[in-house]
């Protein structure tokens, strides 16, 4: 079994809670807005890591963050961008198996076609009256299985 850690909408915030959830993942995803470098640091001395640039990620340092990515792991495809409504593919066409998203900040995780549609929500500062939120992909043999965490209860 594989666990892929999925974070997004970190706002310069990486809390404690963030942290210990992803500890002990094989991969972690970042859906953008990233809001501060040293962030990525911390979640690459975790495991292996994958993120994407949001529209409040800005500066030189953002440059560097691709606005898509493409990710093999354990035979699943995935496919990382900031805002679902900027999406050009056609994920099951491609053979995408999981498209994670973050921008909304509402944590959803719906599977359509085929493909699991997974947005972590906001693990940053509290916005919008809504949950502090991360996310995990389960794969075992072939069988990809999302989980919606709530970081902080309030």
């Amino acid at each position: 079994m594989y666990r892929i850690g999925l974070i997004s909408d970190t706002h310069g915030l990486l809390r404690p809670e963030a942290l210990a959830f992803l500890q002990g993942c094989d991969h972690i995803v970042h859906g953008g807005d990233i809001g501060d470098p040293r962030i990525l640091a911390q979640l690459a001395g975790l495991a292996p890591l994958t993120a994407v640039r949001g529209n409040n990620d800005v500066g030189a340092w953002a440059d560097a963050v691709p606005a898509a990515a493409r990710v093999e792991f354990a035979g699943l495809r995935l496919y990382v961008i900031h805002d679902l409504a900027e999406l050009k593919i056609d994920p099951a066409a491609e053979g995408v198996r999981v498209v994670v998203c973050g921008h909304s900040h509402r944590p959803k995780a719906e599977e359509r076609g085929g493909v699991w549609y997974v947005n972590p929500g906001s693990a940053g500062p509290p916005r919008f009256r809504l949950p502090i939120s991360a996310a995990e992909l389960r794969v075992d043999d072939g069988v990809v299985t999302p989980q919606l965490v709530e970081l902080v209860k309030r």
